[in-house]
Protein backbone atom coordinates (compact mmCIF):
# COMPACT_ATOMS: atom_id res chain seq x y z
CA UNK A 1 0.00 0.00 0.00
CA UNK A 2 1.53 3.34 -1.02
CA UNK A 3 1.68 6.35 1.27
CA UNK A 4 -1.28 8.11 -0.36
CA UNK A 5 -3.51 5.08 -0.07
CA UNK A 6 -2.44 4.53 3.51
CA UNK A 7 -3.30 8.11 4.37
CA UNK A 8 -6.73 7.78 2.82
CA UNK A 9 -7.41 4.51 4.59
CA UNK A 10 -6.49 5.87 8.01
CA UNK A 11 -8.72 8.94 7.87
CA UNK A 12 -12.47 9.05 7.43
CA UNK A 13 -12.56 12.83 7.23
CA UNK A 14 -12.25 14.36 3.77
CA UNK A 15 -10.04 17.44 3.72
CA UNK A 16 -9.99 18.09 -0.03
CA UNK A 17 -11.89 21.16 -1.16
CA UNK A 18 -12.86 22.15 -4.70
CA UNK A 19 -9.42 21.51 -6.22
CA UNK A 20 -9.46 18.73 -8.87
CA UNK A 21 -8.63 15.23 -7.63
CA UNK A 22 -5.33 13.96 -9.13
CA UNK A 23 -5.57 10.80 -11.23
CA UNK A 24 -3.38 8.99 -8.71
CA UNK A 25 -6.09 9.39 -6.05
CA UNK A 26 -9.06 8.42 -8.20
CA UNK A 27 -9.88 4.98 -6.84
CA UNK A 28 -13.65 5.28 -6.81
CA UNK A 29 -15.93 2.64 -8.31
CA UNK A 30 -18.89 3.31 -10.55
CA UNK A 31 -20.97 0.88 -8.50
CA UNK A 32 -20.61 3.21 -5.49
CA UNK A 33 -23.03 5.57 -7.23
CA UNK A 34 -25.91 3.09 -6.88
CA UNK A 35 -26.24 3.25 -3.05
CA UNK A 36 -25.43 6.96 -3.21
CA UNK A 37 -28.55 7.69 -5.27
CA UNK A 38 -30.59 5.16 -3.32
CA UNK A 39 -29.78 7.12 -0.17
CA UNK A 40 -30.53 10.43 -1.95
CA UNK A 41 -34.15 9.30 -2.28
CA UNK A 42 -34.80 7.70 1.11
CA UNK A 43 -37.45 10.18 2.11
CA UNK A 44 -41.02 9.84 3.29
CA UNK A 45 -41.70 12.89 1.12
CA UNK A 46 -41.95 10.49 -1.81
CA UNK A 47 -44.87 8.80 -0.01
CA UNK A 48 -46.44 12.21 0.47
CA UNK A 49 -45.85 13.16 -3.17
CA UNK A 50 -47.27 9.83 -4.36
CA UNK A 51 -50.39 10.47 -2.30
CA UNK A 52 -50.53 13.98 -3.72
CA UNK A 53 -50.67 12.57 -7.26
CA UNK A 54 -53.97 10.97 -6.30
CA UNK A 55 -55.39 13.66 -3.99
CA UNK A 56 -54.29 16.79 -5.88
CA UNK A 57 -53.68 15.61 -9.46
CA UNK A 58 -56.56 13.14 -9.50
CA UNK A 59 -54.54 10.34 -11.13
CA UNK A 60 -55.47 6.68 -10.96
CA UNK A 61 -53.12 3.88 -9.95
CA UNK A 62 -51.84 3.11 -13.44
CA UNK A 63 -51.17 6.77 -14.18
CA UNK A 64 -49.23 7.05 -10.93
CA UNK A 65 -47.21 3.99 -11.98
CA UNK A 66 -46.34 5.68 -15.27
CA UNK A 67 -45.33 8.87 -13.45
CA UNK A 68 -43.22 6.90 -10.97
CA UNK A 69 -41.28 5.25 -13.80
CA UNK A 70 -40.84 8.24 -16.10
CA UNK A 71 -39.85 10.79 -13.45
CA UNK A 72 -36.60 9.14 -12.24
CA UNK A 73 -35.62 8.13 -15.77
CA UNK A 74 -35.91 11.75 -16.95
CA UNK A 75 -34.48 13.53 -13.91
CA UNK A 76 -31.74 11.14 -12.86
CA UNK A 77 -30.86 10.49 -16.48
CA UNK A 78 -29.92 14.19 -16.56
CA UNK A 79 -28.08 13.89 -13.23
CA UNK A 80 -26.12 10.86 -14.45
CA UNK A 81 -25.21 12.50 -17.74
CA UNK A 82 -23.90 15.65 -16.05
CA UNK A 83 -22.04 13.52 -13.48
CA UNK A 84 -19.77 12.37 -16.31
CA UNK A 85 -18.15 15.81 -16.09
CA UNK A 86 -16.96 14.86 -12.61
CA UNK A 87 -14.80 12.02 -13.87
CA UNK A 88 -13.51 14.19 -16.72
CA UNK A 89 -12.47 17.09 -14.50
CA UNK A 90 -12.17 15.59 -11.02
CA UNK A 91 -13.83 18.65 -9.47
CA UNK A 92 -17.29 19.52 -8.09
CA UNK A 93 -19.95 20.49 -10.61
CA UNK A 94 -20.10 24.18 -9.81
CA UNK A 95 -16.31 24.41 -9.96
CA UNK A 96 -16.29 22.80 -13.41
CA UNK A 97 -18.94 25.36 -14.32
CA UNK A 98 -16.21 28.02 -14.25
CA UNK A 99 -14.98 26.59 -17.55
CA UNK A 100 -18.40 27.29 -19.09
CA UNK A 101 -19.46 30.64 -17.62
CA UNK A 102 -16.11 32.22 -16.84
CA UNK A 103 -14.58 32.91 -13.44
CA UNK A 104 -16.89 35.85 -12.72
CA UNK A 105 -19.86 34.71 -14.76
CA UNK A 106 -20.06 31.46 -12.79
CA UNK A 107 -20.85 33.45 -9.65
CA UNK A 108 -24.40 34.03 -10.93
CA UNK A 109 -25.59 30.42 -11.46
CA UNK A 110 -23.45 29.46 -8.47
CA UNK A 111 -25.29 31.89 -6.21
CA UNK A 112 -28.69 30.70 -7.47
CA UNK A 113 -27.67 27.08 -6.84
CA UNK A 114 -26.39 27.85 -3.35
CA UNK A 115 -29.54 29.74 -2.38
CA UNK A 116 -31.75 26.99 -3.80
CA UNK A 117 -29.85 24.50 -1.65
CA UNK A 118 -30.99 26.45 1.40
CA UNK A 119 -34.58 25.70 0.51
CA UNK A 120 -33.99 22.02 -0.21
CA UNK A 121 -32.09 21.53 3.03
CA UNK A 122 -34.83 23.37 4.92
CA UNK A 123 -37.51 21.08 3.47
CA UNK A 124 -35.52 17.98 4.42
CA UNK A 125 -34.78 19.28 7.90
CA UNK A 126 -38.47 20.02 8.47
CA UNK A 127 -39.48 16.57 7.25
CA UNK A 128 -36.90 14.95 9.51
CA UNK A 129 -38.10 16.98 12.47
CA UNK A 130 -41.70 15.98 11.76
CA UNK A 131 -40.59 12.34 11.68
CA UNK A 132 -39.05 12.73 15.15
CA UNK A 133 -42.20 14.43 16.45
CA UNK A 134 -44.37 11.65 15.02
CA UNK A 135 -42.23 8.97 16.68
CA UNK A 136 -42.40 10.77 20.04
CA UNK A 137 -46.18 11.00 19.73
CA UNK A 138 -46.61 7.34 18.76
CA UNK A 139 -44.35 5.99 21.52
CA UNK A 140 -44.91 8.41 24.39
CA UNK A 141 -47.94 10.48 23.46
CA UNK A 142 -45.87 13.68 23.45
CA UNK A 143 -47.60 16.43 21.50
CA UNK A 144 -45.79 18.96 19.35
CA UNK A 145 -45.10 22.46 20.64
CA UNK A 146 -42.85 25.35 19.64
CA UNK A 147 -39.99 24.43 21.99
CA UNK A 148 -40.04 20.79 20.89
CA UNK A 149 -40.07 21.83 17.23
CA UNK A 150 -36.91 23.89 17.70
CA UNK A 151 -35.22 21.10 19.70
CA UNK A 152 -35.97 18.42 17.10
CA UNK A 153 -34.81 20.68 14.28
CA UNK A 154 -31.60 21.43 16.16
CA UNK A 155 -31.03 17.70 16.68
CA UNK A 156 -31.61 16.87 13.01
CA UNK A 157 -29.50 19.72 11.63
CA UNK A 158 -26.70 18.95 14.10
CA UNK A 159 -26.53 15.32 12.99
CA UNK A 160 -26.60 16.41 9.35
CA UNK A 161 -23.72 18.82 9.88
CA UNK A 162 -21.64 16.12 11.56
CA UNK A 163 -22.02 13.59 8.74
CA UNK A 164 -21.63 16.06 5.87
CA UNK A 165 -18.61 17.65 7.51
CA UNK A 166 -16.76 14.32 7.57
CA UNK A 167 -17.03 13.97 3.82
CA UNK A 168 -17.15 11.34 1.10
CA UNK A 169 -15.93 8.20 2.91
CA UNK A 170 -18.44 8.51 5.76
CA UNK A 171 -21.25 9.35 3.34
CA UNK A 172 -20.53 6.25 1.23
CA UNK A 173 -20.54 4.00 4.30
CA UNK A 174 -23.76 5.48 5.69
CA UNK A 175 -25.45 5.41 2.29
CA UNK A 176 -24.73 1.70 1.86
CA UNK A 177 -26.20 0.53 5.16
CA UNK A 178 -29.15 2.91 5.15
CA UNK A 179 -30.09 1.59 1.69
CA UNK A 180 -30.16 -1.99 3.03
CA UNK A 181 -32.18 -1.09 6.12
CA UNK A 182 -34.67 1.14 4.36
CA UNK A 183 -35.19 -1.46 1.64
CA UNK A 184 -35.95 -4.17 4.22
CA UNK A 185 -38.47 -2.03 6.13
CA UNK A 186 -40.07 -0.80 2.90
CA UNK A 187 -40.75 -4.42 1.98
CA UNK A 188 -42.41 -4.88 5.38
CA UNK A 189 -44.62 -1.85 4.78
CA UNK A 190 -45.46 -3.08 1.29
CA UNK A 191 -46.49 -6.51 2.61
CA UNK A 192 -48.70 -4.85 5.22
CA UNK A 193 -50.35 -2.62 2.63
CA UNK A 194 -51.03 -5.57 0.32
CA UNK A 195 -52.91 -7.33 3.09
CA UNK A 196 -54.78 -4.35 4.57
CA UNK A 197 -55.66 -2.11 1.62
CA UNK A 198 -59.12 -1.90 0.09
CA UNK A 199 -57.88 -2.57 -3.43
CA UNK A 200 -61.30 -2.13 -4.97
CA UNK A 201 -61.20 1.52 -3.89
CA UNK A 202 -57.67 1.92 -5.26
CA UNK A 203 -58.45 0.56 -8.72
CA UNK A 204 -61.94 2.04 -9.01
CA UNK A 205 -60.70 5.65 -8.97
CA UNK A 206 -61.20 7.45 -12.30
CA UNK A 207 -58.15 8.56 -14.23
CA UNK A 208 -56.96 12.12 -14.41
CA UNK A 209 -56.23 14.31 -17.41
CA UNK A 210 -53.11 14.09 -19.55
CA UNK A 211 -52.13 17.54 -18.31
CA UNK A 212 -52.31 16.34 -14.70
CA UNK A 213 -50.20 13.30 -15.59
CA UNK A 214 -47.49 15.40 -17.27
CA UNK A 215 -47.53 17.84 -14.38
CA UNK A 216 -47.12 14.89 -12.02
CA UNK A 217 -44.02 13.74 -13.88
CA UNK A 218 -42.61 17.25 -13.57
CA UNK A 219 -43.36 17.43 -9.85
CA UNK A 220 -41.67 14.11 -9.02
CA UNK A 221 -38.82 14.80 -11.44
CA UNK A 222 -38.14 18.20 -9.88
CA UNK A 223 -36.60 16.56 -6.83
CA UNK A 224 -34.16 14.67 -9.03
CA UNK A 225 -33.35 17.67 -11.20
CA UNK A 226 -32.26 19.53 -8.07
CA UNK A 227 -29.32 17.11 -7.82
CA UNK A 228 -28.06 17.94 -11.34
CA UNK A 229 -25.36 20.43 -10.27
CA UNK A 230 -24.18 17.94 -7.62
CA UNK A 231 -23.81 14.83 -9.80
CA UNK A 232 -20.17 15.57 -10.55
CA UNK A 233 -19.44 16.01 -6.81
CA UNK A 234 -20.00 12.28 -6.27
CA UNK A 235 -18.21 11.17 -9.45
CA UNK A 236 -15.00 13.22 -9.11
CA UNK A 237 -13.09 10.32 -7.54
CA UNK A 238 -13.84 8.02 -10.49
CA UNK A 239 -10.93 7.30 -12.87
CA UNK A 240 -11.10 8.73 -16.37
CA UNK A 241 -11.75 5.29 -17.86
CA UNK A 242 -14.92 4.83 -15.81
CA UNK A 243 -17.87 3.84 -17.98
CA UNK A 244 -20.19 6.70 -18.99
CA UNK A 245 -23.06 4.23 -19.39
CA UNK A 246 -22.27 2.81 -15.96
CA UNK A 247 -22.42 6.26 -14.37
CA UNK A 248 -25.81 7.01 -15.91
CA UNK A 249 -27.14 3.50 -15.30
CA UNK A 250 -26.19 3.38 -11.62
CA UNK A 251 -27.58 6.88 -11.07
CA UNK A 252 -30.95 6.12 -12.67
CA UNK A 253 -31.12 2.62 -11.19
CA UNK A 254 -30.29 3.71 -7.65
CA UNK A 255 -32.92 6.44 -7.73
CA UNK A 256 -35.57 4.43 -9.56
CA UNK A 257 -35.46 1.44 -7.23
CA UNK A 258 -36.60 3.77 -4.44
CA UNK A 259 -38.78 6.30 -6.25
CA UNK A 260 -41.08 3.81 -8.00
CA UNK A 261 -42.22 1.76 -4.96
CA UNK A 262 -42.42 4.74 -2.59
CA UNK A 263 -44.55 6.82 -4.96
CA UNK A 264 -46.85 3.84 -5.55
CA UNK A 265 -47.10 3.14 -1.82
CA UNK A 266 -48.01 6.78 -1.25
CA UNK A 267 -50.74 6.55 -3.88
CA UNK A 268 -52.20 3.48 -2.16
CA UNK A 269 -52.06 5.22 1.23
CA UNK A 270 -53.92 8.19 -0.27
CA UNK A 271 -57.13 6.17 -0.17
CA UNK A 272 -57.17 6.76 3.60
CA UNK A 273 -55.82 10.33 3.58
CA UNK A 274 -58.11 12.52 1.42
CA UNK A 275 -57.12 15.64 3.39
CA UNK A 276 -53.37 15.19 2.76
CA UNK A 277 -53.11 18.09 0.30
CA UNK A 278 -53.97 20.61 3.03
CA UNK A 279 -51.99 18.98 5.84
CA UNK A 280 -49.44 21.02 7.78
CA UNK A 281 -47.53 17.83 8.68
CA UNK A 282 -46.33 15.59 5.79
CA UNK A 283 -45.38 12.63 8.02
CA UNK A 284 -47.98 11.95 10.73
CA UNK A 285 -50.36 10.23 8.29
CA UNK A 286 -47.93 7.27 8.26
CA UNK A 287 -48.57 6.71 11.96
CA UNK A 288 -52.32 6.83 11.35
CA UNK A 289 -52.29 4.26 8.52
CA UNK A 290 -49.67 1.82 9.81
CA UNK A 291 -49.50 0.00 13.16
CA UNK A 292 -46.91 1.27 15.63
CA UNK A 293 -44.70 -1.81 15.30
CA UNK A 294 -44.16 -0.93 11.61
CA UNK A 295 -44.48 2.84 11.55
CA UNK A 296 -41.96 3.59 14.32
CA UNK A 297 -38.99 1.57 12.96
CA UNK A 298 -39.89 2.65 9.43
CA UNK A 299 -39.84 6.31 10.41
CA UNK A 300 -36.57 5.81 12.30
CA UNK A 301 -34.89 4.37 9.20
CA UNK A 302 -36.51 7.06 7.03
CA UNK A 303 -35.17 9.64 9.48
CA UNK A 304 -31.65 8.33 8.87
CA UNK A 305 -32.31 8.50 5.14
CA UNK A 306 -33.47 12.09 5.28
CA UNK A 307 -30.45 12.94 7.39
CA UNK A 308 -28.22 11.48 4.67
CA UNK A 309 -30.08 13.37 1.93
CA UNK A 310 -29.45 16.60 3.78
CA UNK A 311 -25.85 15.59 4.42
CA UNK A 312 -25.29 15.02 0.70
CA UNK A 313 -26.91 18.35 -0.09
CA UNK A 314 -24.81 20.20 2.48
CA UNK A 315 -21.69 18.37 1.25
CA UNK A 316 -22.29 19.81 -2.23
CA UNK A 317 -23.34 23.19 -0.83
CA UNK A 318 -19.97 23.46 0.90
CA UNK A 319 -18.23 23.09 -2.46
CA UNK A 320 -20.54 25.69 -4.00
CA UNK A 321 -19.72 28.17 -1.25
CA UNK A 322 -16.00 27.65 -1.85
CA UNK A 323 -16.52 28.08 -5.59
CA UNK A 324 -18.23 31.40 -4.91
CA UNK A 325 -15.03 32.61 -3.28
CA UNK A 326 -15.58 31.98 0.42
CA UNK A 327 -12.06 31.15 1.58
CA UNK A 328 -13.03 28.77 4.35
CA UNK A 329 -12.70 24.98 4.80
CA UNK A 330 -15.52 22.88 3.36
CA UNK A 331 -16.76 21.89 6.83
CA UNK A 332 -17.01 25.56 7.81
CA UNK A 333 -18.89 26.31 4.60
CA UNK A 334 -21.33 23.52 5.46
CA UNK A 335 -22.05 25.17 8.83
CA UNK A 336 -23.51 28.21 7.06
CA UNK A 337 -26.15 26.05 5.39
CA UNK A 338 -26.83 24.27 8.68
CA UNK A 339 -27.67 27.54 10.43
CA UNK A 340 -29.83 28.72 7.53
CA UNK A 341 -31.83 25.47 7.39
CA UNK A 342 -32.38 25.69 11.16
CA UNK A 343 -33.76 29.25 10.96
CA UNK A 344 -35.90 28.72 7.84
CA UNK A 345 -37.08 25.32 9.09
CA UNK A 346 -38.37 26.85 12.31
CA UNK A 347 -40.33 29.43 10.33
CA UNK A 348 -41.84 26.80 8.03
CA UNK A 349 -42.93 24.52 10.88
CA UNK A 350 -44.30 27.26 13.11
CA UNK A 351 -45.77 29.72 10.60
CA UNK A 352 -46.72 27.84 7.39
CA UNK A 353 -50.33 26.65 7.14
CA UNK A 354 -49.85 24.03 4.41
CA UNK A 355 -46.60 22.11 4.07
CA UNK A 356 -47.60 20.36 0.84
CA UNK A 357 -48.54 23.58 -0.95
CA UNK A 358 -45.29 25.25 0.14
CA UNK A 359 -43.29 22.18 -0.86
CA UNK A 360 -44.77 21.86 -4.35
CA UNK A 361 -44.27 25.57 -5.00
CA UNK A 362 -40.67 25.27 -3.89
CA UNK A 363 -40.01 22.20 -6.07
CA UNK A 364 -41.46 23.93 -9.12
CA UNK A 365 -39.25 27.01 -8.76
CA UNK A 366 -36.25 24.86 -7.80
CA UNK A 367 -36.50 22.87 -11.03
CA UNK A 368 -36.65 26.02 -13.15
CA UNK A 369 -33.69 27.65 -11.39
CA UNK A 370 -31.46 24.60 -11.94
CA UNK A 371 -32.70 23.88 -15.47
CA UNK A 372 -31.14 27.02 -16.98
CA UNK A 373 -27.72 25.84 -15.79
CA UNK A 374 -28.45 22.28 -16.98
CA UNK A 375 -29.15 23.40 -20.54
CA UNK A 376 -25.93 25.39 -20.89
CA UNK A 377 -23.63 23.01 -19.02
CA UNK A 378 -25.06 19.98 -20.82
CA UNK A 379 -24.45 21.42 -24.29
CA UNK A 380 -20.92 22.38 -23.29
CA UNK A 381 -20.28 18.80 -22.15
CA UNK A 382 -21.14 17.53 -25.63
CA UNK A 383 -18.15 19.47 -27.01
CA UNK A 384 -15.70 19.10 -24.12
CA UNK A 385 -13.69 16.02 -23.12
CA UNK A 386 -11.50 17.52 -20.39
CA UNK A 387 -10.99 20.52 -18.11
CA UNK A 388 -7.90 22.57 -17.39
CA UNK A 389 -7.24 21.94 -13.68
CA UNK A 390 -4.94 24.93 -13.33
CA UNK A 391 -7.39 27.30 -15.06
CA UNK A 392 -10.27 26.09 -12.87
CA UNK A 393 -8.44 27.19 -9.72
CA UNK A 394 -6.95 30.38 -11.18
CA UNK A 395 -9.51 33.14 -10.59
CA UNK A 396 -7.25 35.89 -11.90
CA UNK A 397 -7.14 37.48 -15.36
CA UNK A 398 -4.43 34.99 -16.38
CA UNK A 399 -6.89 32.09 -16.20
CA UNK A 400 -7.77 30.34 -19.45
CA UNK A 401 -11.37 30.54 -18.23
CA UNK A 402 -11.35 34.30 -17.75
CA UNK A 403 -12.77 34.97 -21.24
CA UNK A 404 -13.83 38.65 -21.49
CA UNK A 405 -13.78 40.42 -18.14
CA UNK A 406 -14.32 37.09 -16.39
CA UNK A 407 -17.53 36.33 -18.32
CA UNK A 408 -18.38 33.91 -21.11
CA UNK A 409 -21.13 36.05 -22.63
CA UNK A 410 -22.60 33.20 -24.69
CA UNK A 411 -23.20 31.05 -21.62
CA UNK A 412 -24.44 33.98 -19.54
CA UNK A 413 -26.89 35.05 -22.27
CA UNK A 414 -28.28 31.54 -22.74
CA UNK A 415 -28.57 30.98 -18.98
CA UNK A 416 -30.37 34.27 -18.31
CA UNK A 417 -32.72 33.86 -21.29
CA UNK A 418 -33.59 30.28 -20.33
CA UNK A 419 -34.30 31.28 -16.74
CA UNK A 420 -36.49 34.21 -17.82
CA UNK A 421 -38.48 32.16 -20.33
CA UNK A 422 -38.92 29.30 -17.88
CA UNK A 423 -40.36 31.58 -15.21
CA UNK A 424 -42.81 32.99 -17.77
CA UNK A 425 -44.30 29.48 -18.12
CA UNK A 426 -44.33 28.77 -14.38
CA UNK A 427 -47.15 29.06 -11.88
CA UNK A 428 -47.05 28.41 -8.14
CA UNK A 429 -49.26 29.38 -5.22
CA UNK A 430 -47.83 32.90 -4.96
CA UNK A 431 -46.42 33.54 -8.43
CA UNK A 432 -47.76 33.13 -11.97
CA UNK A 433 -45.81 33.92 -15.13
CA UNK A 434 -47.48 35.69 -18.09
CA UNK A 435 -47.45 32.45 -20.13
CA UNK A 436 -48.52 30.13 -17.33
CA UNK A 437 -51.89 29.53 -19.01
CA UNK A 438 -50.23 28.20 -22.19
CA UNK A 439 -49.94 24.47 -22.89
CA UNK A 440 -46.45 24.13 -21.35
CA UNK A 441 -47.55 26.22 -18.38
CA UNK A 442 -50.74 24.23 -17.74
CA UNK A 443 -48.73 21.00 -17.92
CA UNK A 444 -46.09 22.17 -15.47
CA UNK A 445 -43.32 22.19 -18.08
CA UNK A 446 -41.66 25.47 -17.18
CA UNK A 447 -38.49 23.56 -16.27
CA UNK A 448 -38.47 21.78 -19.66
CA UNK A 449 -38.89 25.10 -21.49
CA UNK A 450 -35.96 26.45 -19.47
CA UNK A 451 -33.66 23.59 -20.49
CA UNK A 452 -34.64 23.78 -24.17
CA UNK A 453 -34.27 27.56 -24.47
CA UNK A 454 -30.92 27.74 -22.68
CA UNK A 455 -29.53 24.68 -24.52
CA UNK A 456 -30.64 25.78 -28.00
CA UNK A 457 -29.50 29.36 -27.52
CA UNK A 458 -26.09 28.31 -26.19
CA UNK A 459 -25.77 25.81 -29.01
CA UNK A 460 -26.32 28.39 -31.78
CA UNK A 461 -24.35 31.29 -30.31
CA UNK A 462 -20.83 31.57 -31.78
CA UNK A 463 -18.13 30.51 -29.34
CA UNK A 464 -14.61 29.22 -29.30
CA UNK A 465 -14.41 25.47 -29.73
CA UNK A 466 -12.88 23.91 -26.59
CA UNK A 467 -9.53 22.29 -27.15
CA UNK A 468 -8.06 19.35 -25.28
CA UNK A 469 -6.04 20.64 -22.34
CA UNK A 470 -2.51 19.44 -21.57
CA UNK A 471 -2.92 19.35 -17.79
CA UNK A 472 -4.72 16.03 -17.57
CA UNK A 473 -2.80 12.85 -16.95
CA UNK A 474 -2.95 10.20 -19.69
CA UNK A 475 -5.98 7.96 -19.50
CA UNK A 476 -3.66 4.95 -19.72
CA UNK A 477 -2.38 5.79 -16.25
CA UNK A 478 -5.74 5.04 -14.63
CA UNK A 479 -6.74 1.72 -13.21
CA UNK A 480 -8.92 -0.30 -15.59
CA UNK A 481 -10.24 -2.33 -12.69
CA UNK A 482 -11.95 0.75 -11.29
CA UNK A 483 -14.36 1.04 -14.19
CA UNK A 484 -16.86 -1.53 -12.93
Amino acid sequence: MDQTRAGEASSAIETRGIEPVPDSERRGRVRELFPTWVAANISVLLLTMGAGLVVSNGLDFYQVLLVAILAPVVSYGIVGFLAIAGKRGGAPGMTLSRAVFGQRGNLFPGAVTWIARWGWETINAVTGAYAVLTILNLLFGIKSNTVLIVVTLLFFVGCTFTVSGMGRVVLLLCNKWSAYLFGAFSVAVLVYLIGHTHWSQVFSRPGGSTAALIAGVGTIAAGGISWAPSGADFARYLPRRASDKGIVGNTVGGAGIVVVPLVLMGAVMAVGTPDLASATDPVSFIGKLLPTWISVPYLLIALIGMLLINSMSMYSAGFTAQTLGFRIPRAAAVSVNAVISLVFGSLLMIVATSFISSFISFLTLLAVSFSAWIGVFGVDMLHRTSYDAKALMDTSRSSAYWYKGGFAWQAMTAWAAGLAFGLCFTSVSWFSGPLASSWPGRNGLGWAVTIVVSAVLYGVLPRRRPSRTPDTEPAEATEAAATV
